[in-house]
């Protein structure tokens, strides 16, 4: 998608569509303007009660000649106090979809700073901030995935894809700096819909050798290192606990490395470690039926690893960091493992596995393992852990638990600012007590009745992150929507990427 940047009038731009934001108080300034030029057709609408500029609360009108602009859409972004820049992006998704349905082409977004009030929730945000905010929420709103739809099953009154957009600079001078933003919001949304592309794949085609192919092309097109260890250099790392989900898959398991260098080079990196199952049949404690073709979604973790070593390469950020994606296919066959069967991991630690489908934190274990070798100053992991994710926080926000409050605390601040919310679970000992095995050193589920599966499933992953500051986050509720959102459509989300990169922003 096109972004353009343009300095103009508003009320004497030509487009399909002018996209005007408001706040819930009277029209003012520009929206004022447009208003009495159209005898008052938005106060007509505001004394109805049909637009009260609410937040993503939208007023679509035909100018009718009046403007040279052919309709205006007001989209509401509430309470000025409260607006901040998660509100411009969903109100951008929200405008941008609207506008798309009804088949406008080249919209405009016109965001009237002076008439809008000064943004809450950031200390002296960038004056270019709320431009950033529009171009990053643009792409992201109008992602479609059609890759595997034919041309003739497609509806021919399907509307028209919008395939560029322009955004209104205020002064001209302002137009380098605005062009910067929009660039990084493009580089971030560009990252995050490569995300959204490897989750949607199906898991007929998205095995792990798939990620590989995928990781690397990334690496060669932004020129960062990627290598991938197959089954007999996990074997001779002692990798069983990794290879042990694998082994019941004709697809064979891989452990993907990537590596870019931004910082210096004594610098310590971050590692970010990702679950890359591609697909979670459950393995022999089989899933139920319904729904199991969602599990094509339990690789968001390695797909979110990809993504944001893709956007730290594109922005180049300047920091170390290492992606590492535990990628694999948990399948039932004669090779599969069984409830009680004991697997190695490389640390030297044994595992019980009492149910086969808690096969995430065993693929996790040996990528954990594998990052303490570059001695990193954070490890963050994401993976798709648990249903008990879903049923503590819903949708809405992803868990945290970890080691290092300061790294909690930080991720907790960029979830806050860039819309990707996280929320922190306690790390009570009692839970990794309830990990000890009678056979072993760890089993891989609690007993039951201890209740706390997202905090459980931290409390294993403990075991194998050494003496450095850690955060697991579990994505299983934020990772894919069953509804549309603003800027998120149904499906997979790619929800993990654009906090970790205002995550290392901060560093």
């Amino acid at each position: 998608m096109k972004i353009l940047i343009k300095t103009a009038d508003p009320l004497s731009l030509s487009t399909d569509c002018l996209i005007v934001f408001t706040t819930e108080k009277k029209p003012a300034g520009l929206a004022k303007s447009i208003d009495q030029s159209l005898n008052g057709a938005l106060s007509t609408h505001i004394k109805a009660g049909r637009y009260k500029g609410d937040k993503n609360q939208t007023c679509l009108l035909d100018t009718r000649g009046a403007l040279k602009a052919d309709n205006v859409l007001f989209v509401g972004i509430g309470a000025s106090e409260d607006a901040c820049l998660e509100t411009i992006r969903q109100a951008t998704g929200t405008a941008l979809r609207l506008a798309e349905k009804n088949r406008f082409k080249n919209p405009v977004l016109c965001y009237p700073e002076n008439d809008l009030g000064k943004l809450s929730g950031a200390k002296n945000p960038d004056a270019a901030a709320p431009w950033q905010a529009m171009a990053e929420a643009a792409p992201l709103a109008l992602f479609h995935f059609d890759e595997y739809k034919s041309r003739e099953e497609k509806p021919a009154d399907a509307p028209p894809r919008i395939t560029s957009i322009t955004l209104l600079s205020p002064e001209k001078k302002r137009e380098n700096a605005i062009r910067k933003a929009a660039d990084t919001g493009q580089a971030l949304a560009s990252a995050v819909i490569l995300t959204r592309n490897l989750q949607w794949h199906p898991g007929n085609h998205a095995t792990p050798q798939y990620l590989v192919s995928e990781a690397k092309k990334q690496a060669k097109s932004l020129k960062f290192s990627c290598k991938a260890l197959g089954v007999r250099e996990m074997e001779k790392l002692g990798m069983g606990s990794l290879l042990g989900v694998g082994q019941g898959s004709d697809n064979p398991p891989s452990l993907i490395v990537m590596e870019y260098n931004g910082g210096g080079k004594k610098d310590a990196p971050v590692a970010i470690v990702g679950k890359g199952i591609t697909f979670d049949t459950g393995g022999i404690s089989l899933k139920p039926g319904a729904g199991m073709d969602e599990m094509k979604y339990d690789m968001s973790g390695g797909a979110v690893t990809i993504g944001t070593l893709a956007a730290a390469a594109r922005l180049k950020l300047k920091v170390n960091l290492v992606g590492i994606v535990a990628a694999a296919e948990n399948m039932p066959s004669g090779r599969a493992i069984r409830p009680g069967d004991i697997l190695k991991a490389s640390n030297g630690k044994t595992i019980e596995v009492l149910n086969t489908d808690a096969e995430g934190r065993l693929v996790l274990a040996d990528a954990l393992v594998y990052a303490q070798r570059y001695k990193p100053k954070a490890v963050i992991d994401l993976a798709t852990l648990t249903g008990a994710c879903i049923v503590a926080l819903g949708h809405q926000a992803a868990a945290v638990v970890g080691t290092d409050q300061q790294l909690i605390d930080r991720l907790l601040s960029a979830g806050a600012a860039c819309g990707e919310r996280l929320w922190q679970l306690p790390l009570y000992e009692e839970f990794e007590k309830s990990l000890k095995s009678d056979v072993a050193d760890l089993k891989n589920i609690s007993a039951p009745g201890v209740g706390g599966g997202t905090i459980v499933g931290g409390a294993f992953l403990k075991s194998f992150v050494g003496d450095f500051p850690w955060a697991h986050l579990d994505i299983a509720g934020t990772a894919w929507s069953g509804e549309d959102k603003p800027y998120v459509p149904k499906g997979g989300s790619g929800y993990g990427v654009r906090l970790l990169i205002e995550y290392l922003q901060s560093l």
